[in-house]
């Protein structure tokens, strides 16, 4: 042990700034979540605030706006993680099909730069592309279909949420999967070559069952946050308008806690999404290396 530890000190050395951090801003702050279960008033504190146990949950899941906020944030990120992870597959078959290297790297770079943009200037850009007289309208208008609200119609809100945050994030996929696919043995097509395949039977019968493990794996790990389906997004495009259907935990803990003063409601929020998550990852982490061999301890 001892020598062990010699040989890998200076290793522990430089985690050891992060693990101070990680418990300075992450574990400290978990003292907090007492106001859960509080009548929490800021002017007297944590130790003389009321204690009420469960009264804060009670009260939370009573509320049919908190209910469909929970319904709101699971449709959204299925949704997210379905279309995502499809695009991402389908563009890195059709990438697979150039045959430029330079071609290839050029289109994988050009999708690939939007995951880059916060959503905050991205939410900018949009405001502008999906306005009344935006340029998706004017087109629309083209064809004598009447202009869409797409960022206050209750009905159409949920579903611009869920394919901007596709077209932003597909080509982080697309690398993931170009990766698997460069991967697979070129013997294995050359085989099929000879018996006659072509590009479809080989994309049918090779390219796609060997794509099959990371996929899995993939949307199974996404599936423990299926809670967190984008404050960052949600927050910077929607209004009073599309609460109904485009209120998302996180925005109604910002709104209730932050917003209204309720801190001890938020907080009870804020926990309860936190165990479901827990929860969550814990159980994909276990199919993931069921179904694809992947363990992380």
């Amino acid at each position: 042990m001892l020598e062990r530890l010699k040989k890998e000190w200076p290793f522990h050395l430089l985690l050891l700034p992060g693990v101070v951090l990680t418990f300075i801003f992450s574990y400290i702050p978990m003292y907090g979540l007492i106001m859960a279960f509080e009548d929490y008033n800021p002017g007297i504190g944590f130790f003389k605030s009321p204690w009420v146990g469960l009264e804060n949950f009670r009260l939370v899941f009573s509320q049919g706006q908190f209910q469909r906020t929970i319904f709101n944030t699971i449709f959204i990120s299925i949704f997210k993680i379905a279309l995502g992870t499809f695009s991402s597959v389908v563009f890195a078959l059709l990438l697979n099909e150039i045959p430029s290297k330079f071609n290839k790297r050029l289109f994988q770079t050009v999708v690939y730069i939007p995951n880059f943009i916060s959503w905050v200037i991205m939410a900018g850009i949009l405001y502008n592309i999906l306005a009344t007289d935006g340029p998706i309208n004017m087109v629309l208008r083209l064809f004598n279909i009447r202009p869409v609200q797409f960022l206050s119609n209750q009905q159409v809100f949920p579903w611009t949420i869920i394919i901007a945050d596709v077209w932003k994030t597909f080509g982080f996929g697309t690398v993931v999967y170009m990766a698997a696919i460069t991967s697979i043995d070129p013997e294995i097509y050359e085989s099929a070559i000879i018996d006659g395949a072509g590009r479809w039977k080989q994309t049918l019968y090779i390219t796609l069952p060997s794509l099959g493990p990371i996929i899995v794996l993939m949307t199974v790990l996404a599936l423990g946050n299926v809670l967190n389906a984008g404050f960052d997004q949600v927050y910077n495009l929607y209004s009073p308008a599309v609460y109904t259907t485009g209120d998302i935990i996180d925005t109604f803990v910002y709104r209730l806690g932050l917003q209204n003063g309720k801190y001890a409601i938020g907080t009870a929020v804020g926990l309860f999404k936190s165990v479901v998550s827990c929860l969550l990852i814990s159980l994909s982490l276990f199919i993931a290396d069921k179904v694809a061999n992947y363990k992380v301890f």
